[in-house]
C-alpha cells in the first residue's frame, strides 16, 4: 500500500510535471507502445531522465507492468537509493559482473516477461556522451533468444542527455522527444538481431531530423 501510494505520488506530482511541463517531452507514435507485456522496450541512454521519461509516456493503467532493468552496483549502492529504485521506480537489478555473483543474470528478467511485464532496457550499458549513441551490448539478444515471441519496441530519446547530462544535477530546459518504433522480433541469430536493433534505432534518429548540437 505504501509502495503503491509513494509511486503514485512521485510519478504524478514530481516526474510527470518535470518531464511534461518543464521539459515538454513530446512522444511520436505513442500508439505503438504495448499496453501490457510480455514486451521489451529498448532505448538509447544518455541521462538518468531516460527511464523516467519512458515510464511516464505510457498510459497510467500500464504503469504496474513497467520494469526498468538497471545496474545493481549503481542503484543498490546504499539503502535509501536501493529502496527508492526498487519500490518507487520498480527496477529489476542486473549485475554487470555476473561471473562474480554466479547464477543466471537474466533470470529475474525472464521471470518478469513470464509474468506479462514490460521490461525497459538500455543496451548501451551506461550513460554515454550526451546525444551520441554508443555500440549496443548483446545482453538483450541473449534475453530475446529465450523469449523469441516477445515484441521488442525500439524508442529513440532525444534531448534528455542535454537536459540532465551525466554528472550533472541541475535540469536544463531542452526540447525533448521520444520516438517509438515498430516492433521487432527475434531473427534466430544474435548478430543479425543486434544489427536489426541498431538499425531500427538509427532509423528513428534520422526520422527525428534533429539539428546537430553545438
Amino acid at each position: 500500500m505504501i509502495r503503491s501510494l509513494t509511486r503514485f505520488l512521485f510519478f504524478n506530482l514530481v516526474a510527470r510535471p518535470i518531464l511534461f511541463l518543464y521539459l515538454g517531452v513530446a512522444t511520436r507514435n505513442r500508439q505503438r507502445l504495448p499496453q501490457r507485456g510480455p514486451a521489451i522496450i529498448v532505448a538509447n541512454h544518455n541521462s538518468h531522465l531516460d527511464a523516467l521519461a519512458l515510464l511516464t509516456i505510457f498510459p497510467r493503467r500500464a504503469a504496474r507492468y513497467l520494469r526498468p532493468v538497471a545496474a545493481a552496483d549503481y542503484f543498490l549502492r546504499n539503502r535509501l537509493l536501493a529502496w527508492f529504485s526498487l519500490n518507487v521506480i520498480g527496477i529489476i537489478p542486473l549485475s554487470r559482473r555476473p561471473g562474480r555473483s554466479g547464477g543466471d543474470p537474466l533470470e529475474a528478467c525472464s521471470e518478469a516477461l513470464q509474468r506479462g511485464e514490460v521490461l525497459i532496457l538500455f543496451p548501451e550499458g551506461s550513460r554515454g556522451e550526451a546525444e551520441r549513441m554508443s555500440p549496443l551490448k548483446s545482453g538483450v539478444a541473449h534475453l530475446v533468444e529465450r523469449h523469441p515471441a516477445t515484441p521488442i519496441i525500439p524508442v529513440f530519446l532525444h534531448g534528455l542527455g542535454k537536459a540532465l547530462p551525466r554528472g550533472q544535477f541541475v535540469l536544463v530546459p531542452f526540447q525533448c522527444t521520444a520516438i517509438v518504433g515498430e516492433a521487432l522480433y527475434w531473427t534466430g541469430q544474435r548478430d543479425s538481431f543486434m544489427q536489426s536493433l541498431q538499425a531500427a534505432l538509427q532509423r528513428l534518429a534520422e526520422e527525428g531530423q534533429f539539428p546537430a548540437w553545438d
